[in-house]
C-alpha cells in the first residue's frame, strides 16, 4: 500500500471530526528530491574541497584535514543552504512554500555563520591570549587553547551563497539534460 495514500486516510479520520479537510497531491517536481539531497551534499564537499586548494595556495602546504574544519573560504554552510534552496526553486518553483522554507533556513544559516558563530570564535581568540598571559609563568598547567576559527567572514558567506547557487543551477540543468533529452 502506498504510505501517501495510508498518511492522507489518517489524517482525513484525525480531521474528520473538525470539518477541516486533508488533501495530499504530489508536487510537480516530488520526483526529484534526490536532486536536492545530491546537490546539498555535493556543494559541501566542493566548498570544503575548495578550503583545501585555497590554503595550498596561500601556504603551498595540503592540508587535508581542512575537509573537515568549520570556518574558511568559502563558507560550506552557505554553499549547501543556497543550493539546497535554489534546487528546491528550480524544481517546485521560486513562489512554492518549500522554496520559502529552504531559503529561510540558508538565511538563517547564513546569519548564524557570519555573526554567532564568528563572533564566538572572537571571544575565543581573546580568553587563548589572556589564558596565555596569566599563565605563562606555570608551566605545568594545561592551557589548551580554544578553537577560534569556528564563523565566516561576510565575503565567505556571500562566495559560499554564490557557489551554492552556481552549482545547484548547473546540477539542476545537467539533471534535466539527462532525464528529459537522454
Amino acid at each position: 500500500m502506498d504510505l501517501s495514500i495510508l498518511g492522507q486516510h489518517f489524517l482525513s479520520l484525525i480531521f474528520s471530526d473538525t470539518g477541516l479537510s486533508v488533501t495530499t497531491s504530489a508536487a510537480p517536481g516530488s520526483t526529484r528530491g534526490w536532486q536536492v539531497i545530491v546537490v546539498t551534499l555535493l556543494s559541501s564537499f566542493l566548498a570544503q574541497a575548495l578550503k583545501i586548494i585555497t590554503k595550498f595556495c596561500r601556504t603551498g602546504h595540503l592540508d587535508l584535514r581542512m575537509m573537515a574544519k568549520t570556518g574558511g573560504m568559502p563558507s560550506s554552510h552557505s554553499c549547501c543552504t543556497v543550493a539546497m534552496a535554489v534546487s528546491v526553486g528550480l524544481i517546485e518553483g521560486f513562489n512554492s512554500v518549500s522554496f520559502a522554507i529552504a531559503l529561510s533556513l540558508a538565511l538563517i544559516v547564513m546569519y548564524d555563520a557570519a555573526g554567532v558563530r564568528r563572533t564566538v570564535g572572537l571571544q575565543a581568540k581573546v580568553l587563548n591570549e589572556m589564558v596565555a598571559e596569566l599563565f605563562s609563568e606555570h608551566p605545568h598547567i594545561n592551557h589548551s587553547r580554544i578553537k577560534e576559527f569556528l564563523g565566516h567572514t561576510p565575503i565567505e558567506v556571500l562566495v559560499g551563497a554564490a557557489l551554492g547557487t552556481l552549482i545547484a543551477w548547473v546540477f539542476n540543468i545537467l539533471t534535466v539534460q539527462h532525464f528529459l533529452h537522454g
